[in-house]
C-alpha cells in the first residue's frame, strides 16, 4: 500500500437520496480517506461536505467542490475524493475534476488518473444520451397509443407526492444529522441559532440548497432526527 505525504484537501459527498445510504456515512467517508492516506507525513488541511440530492448536478449546487478546488489550488495541495463510484456516471463532476488544475486521486478507487476518467465521462455522456432518447421514445409510443400521460388521480398522486417530500425530509436529516450532533459535541452549541451558525459556517446546504440556516430549519432538522 502507497505511504502518502504532502497536504491534501477532502471531499465528502452525501446524498439526500435514501438509495444512497448504504456505505455512504460521513463518518464512513472520512474513514476512507484516512486509511488511503496510510500513514507517512501527510496533512490534511480542509475537509468539505456536500449534502445533495440526485438532481442537482450542477456545479452551482456543489459550492463545496469549488471551494475544496480553490483550497487545494491556493494550497498546492491534492483533493483526496472519498467516494467517486457514484459520482463516476456525472459528467458535470469529472469534468469539473478534468478541466482544473488541481491534482486529485479517489481514496475507493486508487487507479482513476486523469485518462481513467477521461474515459469514465465519454462512456457518461454516452450513457445519458441513450437514457434520454428511450425515454422520448417510449412517451411517443404511449402517446401514439393514445394513451393520456400523466396521473388520472390527481388526489393519489398528491398523496404520493406528500410522501417523496416526507421520504426526502427524512433522509435528508439522516444525512445531516452526524454532522449536527458532532458540531453540538464538539462546539457545545446549545441554541438553535448556534448551530444554524455552525452549519453555515461549514458550508453546510439547507434542503433547498442555500448555505445560509435559520434557527427554524435546525429546529425541523431536529424534529427529524433519529
Amino acid at each position: 500500500m502507497t505511504t502518502h505525504t504532502g497536504k491534501f484537501v477532502a471531499y465528502y459527498r452525501v446524498s439526500t437520496d435514501r438509495q444512497g445510504q448504504s456505505g455512504l456515512g460521513l463518518d464512513a467517508q472520512r474513514e476512507l480517506v484516512r486509511t488511503f492516506l496510510n500513514g507517512g507525513s501527510w496533512q490534511l488541511i480542509g475537509e468539505f461536505t456536500e449534502v445533495e440530492s440526485g438532481t442537482r448536478k450542477k456545479l452551482k449546487h456543489r459550492p463545496m467542490l469549488a471551494a475544496a478546488l480553490e483550497l487545494a489550488r491556493k494550497q498546492k495541495a491534492t483533493l483526496v475524493v472519498a467516494k467517486l463510484d457514484r459520482l463516476a456516471r456525472d459528467v458535470q463532476f469529472i469534468s469539473t475534476l478534468l478541466n482544473g488544475s488541481v491534482r486529485f486521486v479517489c481514496a475507493d478507487i486508487p487507479e482513476a488518473n486523469r485518462t481513467f476518467m477521461q474515459m469514465m465521462s465519454v462512456m457518461a455522456e454516452h450513457e445519458a444520451r441513450i437514457i434520454s432518447e428511450r425515454t422520448k421514445q417510449a412517451l411517443a409510443a404511449l402517446k401514439r397509443q393514445g394513451k393520456k400521460l400523466g396521473s388520472p388521480t390527481p388526489e393519489i398522486g398528491s398523496a404520493e407526492g406528500v410522501k417523496v417530500i416526507k421520504e426526502k425530509a427524512d433522509a435528508y436529516a439522516d444525512r445531516v444529522g452526524p454532522i449536527v450532533r458532532d458540531i453540538i459535541r464538539k462546539s457545545g452549541a446549545d441554541t438553535l441559532r448556534d448551530i444554524a451558525a455552525a452549519l453555515a459556517a461549514r458550508g453546510i446546504q439547507t434542503p433547498r440548497g442555500n448555505t445560509e440556516w435559520h434557527p427554524s430549519q435546525v429546529s425541523n432538522l431536529l424534529k427529524r432526527m433519529k
